[in-house]
C-alpha cells in the first residue's frame, strides 16, 4: 500500500486549517486516512503548525510520501532534517551523539531566527501603530480647526447680525 503524508482539508470558506494525516494514495483528500499526525492552520500570522513529531518521522522512515505543502511542513519542523541525519547514522557517517548534537544546533538557530522575526514584526507595528496615530492626531487638529472657525464665523455672524440689530434700533429711538 502506498502512503502518503498530506493535507485534509477543514473549516468554512474562507477559513481553512488543515489537519496532517497519512493516508492510503488512493483514498480521496478528505475521506479515509490512517493516522493523523498534526495540524496546520494557515490563518493566523505566524501559521501554526502542531504536529507529533516522533510520529512524522516513523512514517517519513517507513516510505510515506509527503505532498509538497507537507514537505515544507516538515522541513520547517525538523522532521526531514532528523530523518537526514538518522540514515547518516545508519550509514555510518558520523555517531548518534554527533547527530543529535547538528539536530540540537540546528533548532537553537531556527529558535533564534524565529525570534528574531517575531521582534522584527512586533517593532513593525509598533512603528505603523505611531504613525497611525500621528495621522488621526493630525486630522482631530485639522477637524478642530475648521470647526473653530465655522464657529468664528458663526459668532461673527452674529455678533454682526445683533450690531446691526442695535444700531437700527438706535436710529429708530433717534427719529
Amino acid at each position: 500500500m502506498a502512503t502518503k503524508i498530506r493535507l485534509q482539508r477543514r473549516g468554512r470558506k474562507g477559513y481553512a486549517y488543515y489537519p496532517v494525516v497519512v493516508a492510503d494514495s488512493r483514498a480521496p483528500r478528505d475521506g479515509k486516512f490512517i493516522e493523523r499526525i498534526g495540524s496546520y492552520n494557515p490563518n493566523t500570522n505566524p501559521a501554526t503548525i502542531d504536529l507529533n513529531f516522533d510520529r512524522a518521522l516513523y512514517w517519513l522512515q517507513v516510505g510515506a510520501q509527503p505532498t509538497d505543502t507537507v514537505r515544507s511542513i516538515l522541513r520547517g519542523e525538523g522532521v526531514c532534517l532528523k530523518k537526514h541525519l538518522l540514515e547518516g547514522v545508519k550509514k555510518g557517517a558520523f555517531d548518534e551523539a554527533a547527530a543529535e548534537a547538528k539536530f540540537q544546533t540546528w533548532l537553537a538557530d531556527k529558535e533564534i531566527a524565529s525570534q528574531a522575526k517575531k521582534d522584527k514584526d512586533r517593532e513593525t507595528r509598533k512603528v505603523v501603530e505611531k504613525e497611525r496615530l500621528a495621522a488621526e492626531k493630525e486630522a482631530n487638529r485639522a477637524k478642530a480647526e475648521a470647526v473653530a472657525q465655522k464657529k468664528a464665523s458663526i459668532a461673527a455672524a452674529k455678533a454682526a447680525a445683533e450690531a446691526k440689530a442695535a444700531a437700527e434700533t438706535e436710529n429708530s429711538v433717534a427719529e
